[in-house]
């Protein structure tokens, strides 16, 4: 379980196809790859991904990202010296300052705009069909792992608010329209829509 309040900025060193399917992926993550353990797991950009080999004097972190999880994020688009956001997975008593995350992405938005809004800015993102129902404004959202707020829902988008801290430590600061974010609808909406879908007990 993550908060969505990322961490640490890592840098992708390889993403290297595997054979049978899948990639494998080298992080550069100095400030949380030297205290991070083989099998721990880590968010990257909002990807719940499981530490497979660890190089700890250099912070180096490797994980297996396999075929399901490459055809719902943007994980397989990576190359080397891309930034990621990272997050390490909550331990009992950690603050939760941020929302409930789980990394379990449901898919990717495009960035349709971005435009200044007072000190940060206001990003609109194209809503992806079957996330339809579980984006409302106010309700939360995590974007490439980034706990945030919805601001405004339109017909087939939505919008989020970007503060200066925000573009500060994550990678929302190099983004631009086309790019795709991963995208974590509020859990506990996904369990209430699972529960109208299937009609109440």
């Amino acid at each position: 379980m993550f908060t969505g309040l990322v961490r640490a900025r890592g840098e992708v060193l390889k993403n290297a196809p595997n054979p049978i399917g899948g990639t494998r992926l080298t992080i550069g993550a100095a400030e949380i790859g030297r205290g991070a353990e083989s099998g721990a797991s880590v968010s990257v950009n909002g990807v719940c991904l499981t530490v497979a080999l660890i190089e700890a004097s250099a912070g180096e972190l490797t994980f297996d990202v396999v075929p399901e999880t490459l055809a719902r994020t943007n994980l397989g688009s990576l190359v080397a010296g891309d930034e990621v956001n990272l997050e390490p997975s909550l331990r009992v008593g950690d603050a939760l300052d941020g929302h409930v995350v789980y990394g379990h992405v449901d898919g990717t938005a495009t960035i349709l705009r971005i435009d200044p809004e007072g000190q940060g800015l206001r990003l609109w993102c194209a809503t992806p069909p079957a996330l339809d129902p579980l984006i409302c404004e106010k309700g939360y959202v995590a974007l490439d792992g980034i706990s945030l707020t919805v601001a405004a829902v339109d017909d087939g988008r939505f919008a989020v608010a970007l503060i200066p801290e925000t573009l500060a430590r994550t990678t929302m600061r190099l983004k631009a329209p086309g790019d795709a974010l991963n995208v974590e609808a509020d859990p506990f909406a996904r369990y209430v829509a699972n529960i109208v879908r299937k009609g109440a007990p």
